[in-house]
Parts: C-alpha cells; sequence; structure tokens
C-alpha cells in the first residue's frame, strides 16, 4: 500500500502503518480510519482497494508531508525574519522550548564540550 509517495509497511496493523506518513500520529490514524470505517487492526496487505481509497479520500483533504514540512519551514524562518526570541534559538541551534542548557541539550550543542571535572590534570603515578 502506497499513500501520499509513503510506503506504508504491509505487516503492522493499519493504524500504526499509518504514522509511517509525516504529519499522522496515532490519534490521527484512529480519526482517518474511523472516518473511512476500516478496522484498525487490519494490516494492509489485507485491505481491499475500495478501503484504500477511502482511506486516500479522507487524506486528501489533510495537510501532510510537503505541504506540512513546507509550513513548518515557513514558520520557522518567519520567527527568524522578525528576530523573536524562538528564532534567534534557532539561529543559535540551541533549544527552542525553554530547556536548560548548562548540563543537558548534548545533542542539539554538540557533544564537544565536555565537562571537566576538577579541572586538575591526573596526578602524576609515584
Amino acid at each position: 500500500m502506497r499513500l501520499l509517495g509513503i510506503n506504508i509497511p504491509e505487516n503492522k496493523r493499519i493504524e500504526i502503518g499509518l504514522t509511517a506518513v509525516y504529519g499522522i500520529g496515532r490519534p490521527r490514524a484512529l480519526s482517518i480510519l474511523k472516518k473511512s470505517k476500516i478496522d484498525p487492526s487490519l494490516k494492509p496487505k489485507d485491505i481491499s482497494v475500495d478501503q484504500e481509497n477511502e482511506i486516500r479520500k479522507v487524506i486528501e483533504s489533510m495537510k501532510l508531508e510537503g505541504d506540512l514540512k513546507r509550513e513548518v519551514a515557513g514558520n520557522i524562518k518567519r520567527l527568524k525574519d522578525i528576530k523573536a526570541y524562538r528564532g534567534v534559538r534557532h539561529m543559535k541551534v540551541l533549544p527552542v522550548r525553554g530547556q536548560r542548557t548548562k548540563t543537558n541539550s548534548r545533542t542539539r550543542r554538540g557533544n564537544v564540550r565536555k565537562t571537566m571535572g576538577t579541572g586538575r590534570k591526573i596526578a602524576e603515578k609515584k
């Protein structure tokens, strides 16, 4: 099964498989299946063509994948342009949502800044 250029895993339940599409999580996947009247426990390989078309019809009305990524990138660019606090944090590649940076945020800041401990060199062995 293929939706919006994404292959949906055949061996997982359709409820979980739909989350492979950017912009669809578990709650949205369940609402899509509820609107298209499909059992969430079915697997994509067991779904008929009519059911697949119903899912496509529901998904077409949503903003997903490329459009959603473009919108998010546009929002970040707008924050940077107006020099909002969040935009400045994005520019400096620091955490945006108020996390502390003294001890954490290694993945965002990079692993280069290691702590020194006491700052002393290793004592010479006698």
